[in-house]
């Protein structure tokens, strides 16, 4: 297989499959309150691909992508509240103009950090810069020094989880524990009826596959091949004359701004932004859909991350005392059973038995079409 290419035939196969799933198949079968479910669920994938390339071909396992998720969140959350909070909508506060928890703590002039996010174009290029940003210092910071594997995933944990503080404790300034609520309006555009939630979704699909054609870059790229040898190999590669500090440093960065995206995108389908996304716990969830798609596939983590939400839904319509063990059952099973999760069954079960009933089916004649067993490289 020449991995130069952008993606191997199966691969081209299975991006089409995804996409005429989440094009045509869920928005005809789906009513929108359902259809609005799956958005959210999407909103996850975007981390998940973005810990494909992390922990999967990087081999860094960050415990904290909530922190950048909560990023893109709350600058998304940040323009539509002040969108929201125009003079003429807080009227009734003792300082209309202003946020309205801004006014219930006696603030009584928006603080200046708030200020350039009136601007749509500055909140678009906060969402992939403060994320990506602050992943440069931490990675930096730590990178440099060779801090990695369990310390580095510790770490970004305690990040987290001083993220989830810093925000509950700051609610003049953040909204607190209850987050920012009541988010309207776009550019004059009333995101909540629903066909404004179709909309939504439909840009919420091109942006992940415009995330998953990078990852796809990557991935078939040099750089790529250098992530593996790196998590594989790292000694090798850094007496081989790379930076594996600036390697990691960029697999984290990338991370960071899908995880960021994932969480405007949130915040644009659910119309709220709250710190209980950001903290060590949905880091973690994030950490699972990863695992359960499969961590060393790209389509496989959308997959991972679908699948999960709807048992997570699922069960607890259900079962709602019991869905956490549910889920926890499903995490499991995936992982001792099946190691490489979805992708790996797919790959390992599923795909020889259909290249191999294609090749009993094929004439016998003087030539073979090797392409259609080609599969994803091995990992």
């Amino acid at each position: 297989m020449n991995d130069s290419r952008f993606a191997t035939r199966s691969e081209l196969i299975g991006i089409l499959v995804l996409a005429a799933l989440l094009v045509v198949v869920l928005p005809l079968c789906l009513d929108v309150f359902r259809l609005n479910l799956v958005a959210k669920y999407l909103t996850y994938a975007f981390v998940a691909l973005g810990l494909v390339i992390c922990w999967g071909y990087g081999g860094i396992l960050s415990l904290g992508q909530g922190v950048f998720f909560g990023l893109g969140g709350y600058c998304m959350a940040m323009f539509l509240k002040l969108e929201a909070s125009s003079v003429e909508n807080t009227k009734i506060q003792s300082t209309p103009g202003i946020p309205d928890f801004m006014d219930w703590n006696q603030i009584t002039a928006l603080p200046f950090f708030w200020k350039p996010f009136h601007s749509l174009t500055f909140t678009i290029a906060a969402v992939i810069l403060v994320p990506g940003i602050f992943a440069l210092i931490i990675g930096a910071a730590m990178f440099k020094r060779r801090v990695g594997g369990t310390y580095f995933a510790i770490i970004t944990q305690a990040v987290a989880a001083i993220l989830t503080i810093l925000i509950v404790g700051q609610q003049g300034y953040t909204g607190g524990i209850n987050g920012m609520t009541d988010l309207r309006t776009l550019k004059g555009w009333d995101i909540r009826p629903d066909h404004a939630k179709i909309v939504l979704y439909f840009f919420e699909v091109g942006l992940l596959f415009a995330c998953i054609f990078i990852a796809q870059f990557v991935r078939h790229s040099k750089l790529g091949r250098i992530l593996v040898a790196m998590r594989d190999q790292e000694d090798r590669v850094r007496f081989s004359g790379y930076s594996v500090a600036n390697f990691k440093i960029f697999a984290f960065c990338i991370a960071a701004v899908f995880a960021a995206i994932g969480g405007a995108m949130f915040a644009l389908n659910v119309g709220f932004m709250s710190p209980s996304f950001v903290g060590i716990v949905p880091s973690i969830e994030m950490v699972i859909y990863t695992a359960v798609g499969g961590r060393l596939s790209i389509l496989g983590a959308v997959y991972g991350t679908i699948l999960v939400n709807f048992a997570k839904t699922s069960l607890s319509e259900s079962f709602p005392e019991l869905w956490l063990f549910g889920l926890g059952g499903l995490f499991i099973a995936v992982v001792l059973a099946f190691p490489n999760g979805l992708a790996g069954i797919w790959g390992d079960y599923i795909q020889p038995r259909i290249s191999k009933l294609i090749g009993a089916r094929k004439p016998k004649s003087g030539w073979t079409d090797n392409s259609v067993a080609d599969g994803a490289p091995a990992e």
